[in-house]
């Protein structure tokens, strides 16, 4: 009995083509910043003007805004008792909405952000701001 070992070429690695390497190097990355603005409030009509306001201020400065995106509104919810001790049926329900927009500011100038700093918004409205 003749047992014969089969030996395989072992695989070959495939090479990366050039024109993909040459592709990479020769689009570099444009820099791109974004003013990330999220607003929230209990109140959707307030909200509305805020963010109004906002867009606002940002088309008269000419800049490249995105949004207002709508977020998900966060529902809190409790359940109390309507009396202390024997009455466990008798209960009563309260929800808490807080409704929420992003905003985002392509490339904003130093101009665009002094003027936002500046904005006068209604109380209740909450702002956060980021550079991302």
């Amino acid at each position: 009995m003749a047992t014969a070992a089969k030996t395989k070429a072992p695989a070959q690695k495939r090479k990366a083509s050039p024109r993909a390497s040459k592709a990479a190097a020769a689009a570099p990355e444009a820099e791109t910043h974004k003013l990330r603005i999220r607003v929230r409030a209990y109140e959707h009509k307030i909200l509305d003007l805020s963010v109004k306001q906002i867009m606002d201020t940002a088309a008269r400065l000419d800049a490249k805004v995105v949004g207002p995106v709508p977020l998900p509104t966060e529902i809190k919810r409790w359940t109390v008792n309507r009396s202390t001790f024997v009455h466990k049926d008798a209960r009563e329900q309260f929800e808490m909405r807080i409704h929420k927009r992003l905003i985002d500011i392509m490339n904003p100038s130093p101009k665009v952000i002094e003027a936002l700093t500046n904005l006068n918004l209604p109380s209740g409205v909450t702002i956060d701001v980021k550079m991302v």
